[in-house]
C-alpha cells in the first residue's frame, strides 16, 4: 500500500482560496498512491485563532467540493486534514450562527464523503481552540480496500485511550493530521512511535509546516510500523512524504507477540470489593 503525507507550508500571505488550489493540485498529482493525507487546519493555519470564525465552512463547503474533485481526479483514497467547519445550530436558523467543530473529512476514490471526524480533545486549555471549537463525541473509523482506518486529530495523540477504543472497532493503521508546533516536536515523535507500539498499528502523522499566527510548526511528519519503526519522516519544509508499507504486517504483528490479548483494564466494568 502506498500512502502520501503532504505537509503544507501554510503562509500567511497566501489566501486561503488560492491554498485550496494549490493544496487540490498536490493532491492531483499523488495519483498512483493507495492513500493521500492532509494536514489539521490547512486552510487557516492551527493557531490561526482569529481566523477561525471568518473562515469557517460548511461540512460540503468549499474545501469539501475541492477535495472530493482531486480525490476523483486522482482515484485515490483522500484524508483531506481538517477544516474549521460552521455547524447548522440547533434551532435550524442560519449555518452562519452555529457551533464551531475542527472536523476532518474523508473522500473515496470516487469522491464521495465517506466519514467525518470532529476533533474529541481540544487544546488551549482556556484559551483558542478550546473555547472557540465544540468537542466531538464519536469515533470514526474507515474500512478500505487494504486495512481499516482510525482517525484522530493532532491534540489527540496525547490520549492513548481514544486509540484504544479505534483498535477495538478494528483499526489497523492510525492516521493523525495535526498542527504541531515546533517547541514541541520531540513530543510529536515520541507519542507517534507509542502508539503505534501500544497499539500494535501503523501510524500515519502528517503536520505542517510553516508559522501559523506566529507559532513556528514541526513539519516532521512521520510513518511509524507496528513495532515502532519509522518507516519514513519527512524534514521542516513543506515536502510530500511518500512511502509503501504492508498493512499485514498489523496482523502479523498481533500474532507474534500477542499483548493487545493482555489486557485486562478497560474492558470491563471494574468488581466491587
Amino acid at each position: 500500500m502506498r500512502a502520501s503525507l503532504i505537509q503544507i507550508a501554510v503562509d500567511e500571505d497566501e489566501s486561503v482560496e488560492s491554498r485550496r488550489r494549490r493544496v487540490a493540485s498536490l493532491v492531483r498529482d499523488q495519483a498512483g498512491a493507495d492513500l493521500v493525507v492532509l494536514p489539521e487546519l490547512w486552510t487557516t493555519g492551527a493557531f490561526a485563532y482569529e481566523d477561525f470564525g471568518r473562515e469557517a465552512e460548511p461540512l460540503e463547503g468549499p474545501t469539501y467540493e475541492a477535495m472530493a474533485k482531486a480525490a476523483s481526479d486522482a482515484g485515490v483514497w483522500l484524508h483531506a486534514g481538517s477544516i474549521p467547519e460552521r455547524a447548522a445550530s440547533d434551532s435550524g436558523s442560519a449555518a452562519s450562527e452555529g457551533p464551531l467543530y475542527n472536523t476532518s473529512l474523508v473522500f473515496s476514490p470516487s469522491g464521495d464523503l465517506v466519514a467525518a471526524y470532529r476533533k474529541i480533545h481540544l487544546f488551549g486549555f482556556d484559551k483558542g481552540e478550546a473555547v472557540l471549537m465544540g468537542a466531538g463525541r464519536e469515533l470514526v473509523t474507515v474500512r478500505l480496500p487494504e486495512t481499516t482506518l482510525g482517525v484522530a486529530t493532532c491534540y489527540d495523540l496525547r490520549f492513548p485511550e481514544l486509540f484504544r477504543g479505534l483498535v477495538d472497532a478494528g483499526a489497523e493503521t492510525l492516521v493523525v493530521p495535526a498542527g504541531w508546533p515546533e517547541r514541541r516536536r520531540a513530543h510529536w515523535t515520541l507519542l507517534a512511535q507509542a502508539r503505534a507500539v501500544e497499539n500494535q498499528a501503523f501510524v500515519l502523522a502528517c503536520g505542517t509546516a510553516g508559522t501559523h499566527a506566529g507559532v513556528p510548526q514541526a513539519g516532521h511528519s512521520i510513518v511509524v510500523d507496528p513495532w515502532g519503526e519509522v518507516l519514513a519522516q519527512a524534514g521542516a519544509g513543506e515536502e510530500i512524504l511518500t512511502v509503501d508499507f504492508d498493512p499485514a504486517k498489523v496482523a502479523t504483528t498481533r500474532e507474534q507477540f500477542p499483548a493487545l490479548k493482555d489486557r485486562l483494564l478497560g474492558l470491563e466494568p471494574p468488581r466491587r470489593p
